[in-house]
C-alpha cells in the first residue's frame, strides 16, 4: 500500500487519509507541511480496489462517515480541515 512520509518534526503518528482530488485534503497537507511536522499519507482514490477496501474498512473505525480529510494523531482523530483541531492534537 502506498504511504507518503512527509519528514520533518517528530510529534508521534500522524496519518492523513486523503482524496487526491480534493481541497480540504490539500489545505490539511499544507498546513502540516508549514507546521514542519513529520507525517504520513495516503491519497485513497489512487489505491487499487482490495486496497481501497481495506483503508476504507480502517478509515471507518476512526470516522464512520468515511469523509475526508481524515487524520490520525497520536490516536486521536480528526475529521475534515480544522486547523484549531489539528494544532491542538499535535500539542506544544
Amino acid at each position: 500500500m502506498p504511504i507518503t512520509h512527509v519528514a520533518g518534526k517528530n510529534k508521534g503518528n500522524i496519518i492523513l487519509y486523503a482524496l487526491s482530488t480534493c481541497v480540504w485534503c490539500r489545505k490539511t497537507k499544507q498546513l502540516l507541511d508549514r507546521l514542519g511536522v513529520a507525517y504520513n499519507y495516503i491519497d485513497v482514490d489512487q489505491l487499487p480496489g482490495d486496497e481501497k477496501n481495506i483503508v476504507t474498512e480502517e478509515i471507518k473505525k476512526l470516522n464512520p462517515r468515511c469523509s475526508f480529510p481524515t487524520i490520525s494523531i497520536n490516536d486521536k482523530c480528526v475529521v475534515g480541515f480544522d486547523q484549531q483541531k489539528i494544532e491542538e492534537a499535535l500539542g506544544p
